[in-house]
C-alpha cells in the first residue's frame, strides 16, 4: 500500500504454537485480523515479541507472506528482517521487496556482537541494497546496543533508514538526544517495551509504539488520548494497564496467554519452556483481576474472556467463561 510517514501504534503479532511446537498458522492469520479489528496503524513481524529467535529460516520466509497476503494492504506491514550477518539479513530483505512490504526493521546481529562501528553500517548497507522502502533500525539489547551517534552515522549513510525503534535505557533521554542530534534524515522514533513507557515517551515526541499485540485495543486508546491532548483520559488508560506491566515484568504472565484468555488463539504454548504453562494460580488470578479492569476498555469483544485458573494447573479450580467468576516473556521476549 502506498503510505505517507508512519506513525501510531504499530503492533507486533505473537507467534501461535502448538502442543507440538508447531505454528498454529491459521490462528497466526486469526491474530492478524485481531490487529487489524482493534484499530493498530500497523503490524510489525517477526520480531522480539514474536519470538523470532525460536522461528527457522523457513518459517520466518513462510510467515512474511502470511502477514502481508492476511493484512491485504488494510494498514502497513513492516517484517523483521534481522540476522546473524548482514548476508542473513539480506536473505529475508530479499523477501520483504518481493511481498512488497511497507518497511523493514533490523537489531544488529544478536548471536555474536560486531565488533566495529564499520561493521554496523556495512550489516544495515547490505538490507539496505535489497529494499526500496524505509529501515527501521531496532536499537535493543539483545543485538550490539548502538549509541546514539553511531544511530546518526547509520542514518546519514545507509540510503533508506529513516526510522529508529528504540528499547535502550534510559530510554526518553535516549529518544531525545536521538530527536536532537539526529537531523531531517529521521522520520520519527517508535518506542517500545511493550508500551510500558509510551505515557513519558510520547511528550518527547515519539511519532508511534510498537507493542506486543495482547492489548492492541487499549494501547490505541491509550495513544489516541495522547494524540488528542487529553491527559487526563491518558492517564487513566495508562493506570488502568500498568498492573498488566508489573505482571509481564515478573513473568506472572506473556503475551499469547493474555491472547488465549481473550480467545483469539487456543494456546499460549512456548518453545522456550517443556513445563506448560510457566505461570502459576496466584499468577492466573492476579491475570482474572488484570483482564476485568481491563474489559471495559477492550473494543474487540467477538469472545468471551476466559477467566479462572487453566484446568491444567496442579489443585486449580474450572476455566470459566463468565466474568464475574471470583476466582512475556518478559519486554517483548516472547516465544
Amino acid at each position: 500500500m502506498s503510505q505517507g510517514a508512519f506513525r501510531g501504534v504499530f503492533t507486533i503479532p505473537s507467534t501461535p504454537f502448538d502442543r507440538n511446537g508447531d505454528i498454529e498458522w491459521g490462528d497466526l492469520k486469526r491474530v492478524i485480523d485481531f490487529c487489524v479489528d482493534c484499530g493498530a496503524h500497523g503490524i510489525v513481524w517477526p520480531v522480539n515479541a514474536s519470538g523470532f529467535p525460536v522461528l527457522t529460516d523457513e518459517e520466518r520466509l513462510q510467515g512474511m507472506r502470511v502477514i502481508v497476503e492476511q493484512t491485504a494492504g488494510q494498514i502497513p506491514v513492516i517484517l523483521g528482517v534481522q540476522g546473524v550477518s548482514g548476508h542473513h539479513a539480506a536473505m529475508f530483505s530479499r523477501r520483504a521487496q518481493e511481498l512488497k512490504a511497507d518497511g523493514v526493521i533490523a537489531m544488529a546481529p544478536y548471536v555474536q556482537e560486531l565488533e566495529d562501528e564499520g561493521a554496523l553500517v556495512q550489516y544495515f548497507q547490505a538490507i539496505d541494497r535489497e529494499v526500496d522502502v524505509p529501515i527501521f533500525i531496532q536499537n535493543h539489547a539483545r543485538g550490539s546496543v548502538l549509541l546514539i551517534n553511531t544511530m546518526v552515522r547509520l542514518l546519514n549513510e545507509v540510503e533508506h533508514v529513516e526510522y529508529i525503534k528504540e528499547e535502550t535505557f534510559p530510554v526518553t533521554h535516549v529518544i531525545m538526544g536521538l530527536i536532537e542530534q539526529a537531523g531531517p534524515k529521521l522520520k520519527g522514533v517508535f518506542g517500545g517495551a511493550g508500551g510500558r513507557y509510551l505515557l513519558f515517551e510520547h511528550p518527547r515526541g515519539v511519532v508511534g509504539q510498537m507493542p506486543g499485540c495482547h492489548v492492541t485495543d487499549v494501547v490505541v486508546r491509550l495513544w489516541d488520548a495522547l494524540e488528542a491532548g487529553d491527559l487526563k483520559e491518558a492517564k487513566r488508560v495508562y493506570g488502568m494497564m500498568a498492573p498488566l506491566f508489573a505482571l509481564e515484568t515478573l513473568k506472572g504472565t506473556s503475551y499469547p496467554e493474555v491472547l488465549r484468555r481473550r480467545q483469539v488463539i487456543k494456546s499460549s504454548r512456548s518453545r522456550l519452556t517443556t513445563s506448560y504453562p510457566t505461570q502459576d494460580a496466584y499468577d492466573h488470578e492476579a491475570l482474572d483481576d488484570i483482564l476485568k479492569d481491563l474489559e471495559s476498555l477492550f473494543t474487540w469483544r467477538e469472545e468471551p474472556i476466559l477467566y479462572g485458573t487453566p484446568e491444567w494447573i496442579i489443585g486449580a479450580k474450572e476455566v470459566s467463561t463468565a466474568s464475574n467468576d471470583s476466582s512475556v516473556d518478559t519486554f517483548d521476549r516472547a516465544g
